[in-house]
């Protein structure tokens, strides 16, 4: 297997850069993974460092060197940092939870696996087309969808999404795969800083007409110019597969050289981390409930 990356992430007009993103890999399938942490919520930062944390400790500890079920995995796993979320926010005792968009994506041998929660995105790329893109779990992106069907007069905020980690109820996980990857396929991954700002047509435009080391960075670089001085986070990892057959090539990372039980990670995980014990529903529901309570009790003081 063999990819070139590339990885960039701006604060923008922020305080501070809730983003989180990174990538890890194994002799024969690769991770690459973005998570915004929520505005509104506490340590935003957190959320999403967590997710991704959890997500490399799973595949660290399932890619041995493939999954046998990546669908499967990206499902789990995204569904275990949700719950780790939980779980942080009973053990600091925190009124509220820490919340966190994620999107990943799996490649493994010839082809691509991704899933989704919240509105951080993936795009594929394909000389020079689109040929997928993710689906906010937005309530404009549901209410486009649903107009088709159903006429609906009211209009939200593209921002407020209706599922995301961290959330009281149990998270939408959209996943999509296999797709059988060409030599040349690009992958975008990015926040809502990026995506908010640039339309589709701009974001691939850029990203296909350039390498991708010179092309991400004027992607952000755009994005923060046309958002101004208030401009979210901008974080954009993208992948350029390769076929494994292409031993010409120098760029970008090769894995074949790897043993079997060879790990690498851009993301601070550690096997502590992937053994941490699964939170049964029984303790799920507790978690949500003592969450809850606590929210209900903090409104009644501020009346």
């Amino acid at each position: 297997m063999r990819f070139s990356v590339y990885q960039v992430s701006r604060k923008g007009g922020r305080e501070k850069n809730e983003d989180r993103m990174g990538y890890c890999y194994t002799r024969d399938a690769g991770l690459f993974a973005l998570a915004d942490g929520m505005g509104g919520h506490p340590e935003g930062e957190v959320a999403a460092q967590l997710a991704l944390q959890t997500m490399a400790a799973a595949f660290q500890r399932e890619a041995k060197p493939q999954l046998k079920n990546p669908l499967r995995f990206l499902q789990e796993s995204i569904l275990a940092g949700h719950y780790q979320l939980l779980r942080y926010a009973t053990d600091k005792s925190l009124v509220d939870t820490p919340r966190t968009t994620m999107v990943g994506c799996l490649m493994q041998g010839s082809t691509a696996y991704w899933a989704h929660c919240g509105d951080s995105r993936l795009y594929l790329v394909r000389d020079g087309v689109l040929l997928a893109r993710t689906r906010d779990h937005s309530y404009t992106e549901l209410q486009e969808t649903l107009s088709q069907v159903v006429p609906i007069d009211a209009r939200f905020n593209r921002s407020v999404l209706f599922t995301c980690l961290g959330s009281p109820g149990k998270p939408v996980i959209d996943t999509v795969g296999p797709i059988q990857m060409q030599a040349g396929d690009r992958v975008l991954l990015c926040s809502d800083g990026l995506w908010s700002v640039l339309s589709d047509d701009e974001i691939v435009n850029t990203f296909a007409a350039r390498a991708i080391s010179d092309g991400v960075p004027e992607l952000v670089e755009q994005a923060l110019r046309k958002g101004g001085p208030h401009c979210d986070n901008v974080t954009v990892l993208a992948v350029e597969w390769e076929a494994a057959e292409d031993r010409d090539s120098l760029s970008g990372v090769s894995t074949q050289s790897l043993g079997e039980d060879v790990f690498a990670s851009t993301i601070q995980a550690s096997m502590a981390d992937a053994t941490l014990p699964d939170l049964d529903e029984a303790e799920i529901e507790r978690s949500i409930r003592e969450i809850n309570e606590a929210i209900q009790r903090t409104s009644k003081k501020g009346r």
